[in-house]
């Protein structure tokens, strides 16, 4: 509920569910069995099939590199520093990108390249880290990098192996859509979500192990200045989130062995953050310091 003048003026609702590895139900309310499309909730999903790959390895990504092939980043000089670093190790180009460019989310990148009479590059966008990490898989795949983006790619069915696995989910039995910078996106349960989380919190887990690793120490390539994501993973470096398009949360609880999902039905991103930190802070997993 958001208040004004002492009266509630809007309501936003949803669904959330905390479920652990075993596929029990920690928590939940709402329809937790819908299907959603996480958007960039699961790029830490994405990801994984690029490390468990090898391609990770071969290309000699830094820890800040994969850190940003999981974000939704703001388009600043440093995010833009590590993709095309990225690109240049798998010896790819910016020419590559079919993620589409836009102008950096951070208002002083932004102001910058006005300033100085440059364009937005799809480097500038918020998916190019994750898409420097596709091309990546290309060449490790042996793949013609051209329309990487397509279901049908060996990138995108790979990607789509490793989600289905990890969550439990058929996806071909789901809907699928086109996510905002190209790529596929399917429906997911929102229970099946937060199942693939616990998984992916696995301490077994290794690939996934040096995801979340990594994450905690660049908190600012998933997102960056003024970015819910990177203030909470900064704050407590015990939990794992990430922001997907339409009102859509998800992370894990590494310590724990929990994973969280959760989606706000009128798609608002500013009723999803204080779901997720309501979720969190309602969860008995954390010493009084870290509830604070």
């Amino acid at each position: 509920e958001v208040m004004r003048g002492g009266i509630v003026e809007s309501r936003h609702r949803g669904a959330f569910a905390v479920v652990d590895a075993k596929d029990h139900v920690v928590a939940a309310e709402g329809g937790i069995a819908a299907a959603v499309f996480p958007r960039s909730a699961i790029k830490a999903f994405q990801c994984l099939a690029v490390v468990e790959s090898g391609a990770a390895d071969r290309f000699g990504f830094t820890p800040e590199e994969i850190a940003l092939a999981c974000s939704s980043h703001n388009g600043e000089p440093e995010h833009v520093r590590v993709a095309r670093a990225m690109l240049a190790k798998a010896g790819n180009g910016e020419e590559l990108y079919e993620c589409g460019a836009h102008w950096p989310i951070e208002e002083n990148a932004h102001h910058a390249l006005v300033h100085d009479g440059q364009p937005c590059r799809a480097v500038h966008n918020n998916c190019s880290g994750k898409h420097a990490a596709m091309l990546a898989l290309a060449r490790q795949l042996g793949a013609d990098p051209q329309d990487y983006v397509k279901p049908d790619h060996p990138v995108q069915r790979a990607i789509a192996a490793t989600i289905g696995r990890i969550c439990g989910c058929d996806l071909e039995a789901q809907a699928m859509g086109v996510d905002g910078c190209s790529v596929p996106t399917w429906a997911i349960p929102i229970r099946n979500m937060a199942l693939g989380f616990a998984r992916f919190a696995d301490p077994e887990n290794a690939a996934a192990l040096r995801i979340i690793e990594a994450v905690r120490q660049y908190p600012f390539m998933v997102a960056g200045t003024r970015r819910f994501d990177t203030e909470l993973m900064t704050a407590l470096p015990l939990v794992f989130v990430k922001t997907g398009a339409e009102g859509v949360y998800c992370g894990c609880i590494p310590h724990a062995g929990l994973g969280i999902a959760l989606k706000c039905d009128d798609g608002a991103g500013r009723a999803a953050e204080v779901a997720m930190a309501s979720v969190l802070s309602s969860l008995d997993v954390w010493t009084p310091e870290e509830k604070q």
